[in-house]
């Protein structure tokens, strides 16, 4: 519809993709929500109105796909997150190259593909906003953890890049160190010890809602208890 917006999550799951979805309907966005794994979606999706594509983030057939579909029913997007990541552990010199390879390809080179397909519209739509979801590991590698710790630097490096060159283009690039452990839907959390993902999505939202003349390019969350 013309004059709405609307969100691409990329990587959405039951925790924080599904408490970004809920918090950009809340806003009146129009939502896609991209995953592996759609199915388990569907409930989310019928509540708030959301379309669902399945899309392996490192495939840029799929991501193109994914966006092409998204032109098709809304237009250029106004808001993009990347949340994908995957993990692998395991000593430095037991740990299988090629599922280091495929670990990077979702963790940091699906950030590349869902950032040039979002900058591309955002460059002719002429604003926007792409935000990318770190981690602890993001700043700080921890042993026997090398894998992820490559893909968030890595990703955090490519949403620097991108704030520099698109920022005076209008388009907001952010990178959101996300320092704990994120609760899971229902779990219960005495203490406050784990992050609470709807209160994660609304700094996502205040971030993408900022005045360009005050605009953030980093935001790390942790619990209260967390120590850094």
């Amino acid at each position: 519809m013309a004059g709405r917006e609307s969100a691409i999550i990329v990587g959405a799951g039951l925790g924080l993709g599904a408490a970004l979805a809920r918090a950009c309907h809340a806003e009146g966005m129009d939502v896609v929500l991209a995953a592996r794994d759609v199915t388990k979606l569907a409930p989310l999706a019928r509540v708030i109105g959301a379309r669902t594509v399945r899309c392996d983030a490192a495939s840029r057939d799929e991501v193109e796909a994914l966006f092409a579909q998204a032109d098709g029913a809304f237009g250029a997007p106004s808001l993009v997150v990347y949340n994908p990541s995957r993990r692998v552990r395991g000593s430095i010199a037991e740990l299988d190259p090629a599922a280091v390879h495929e670990a990077l390809m979702v963790t940091c080179f699906g950030g590349f593909l869902v950032g040039r397909e979002a900058a591309r519209r955002m460059l002719v739509r002429g604003s926007g906003s792409i935000l990318f979801t770190g981690a602890s590991a993001s700043v700080k590698g921890y042993p026997g953890s090398a894998p992820f710790a490559m893909g968030k630097f890595a990703l955090r490096g490519l949403a620097q890049s991108m704030a520099r060159e698109l920022g005076p283009r209008n388009i907001h690039v952010a990178h959101f160190v996300i320092d704990g452990g994120i609760a899971a839907p229902g779990e219960t959390r005495p203490g406050d010890d784990r992050l609470d993902a709807d209160a994660i999505a609304v700094t996502y939202l205040q971030v993408h809602r900022q005045h360009r003349s005050a605009w953030t390019d980093e935001v790390a969350l942790r619990p209260w208890v967390e120590s850094f």
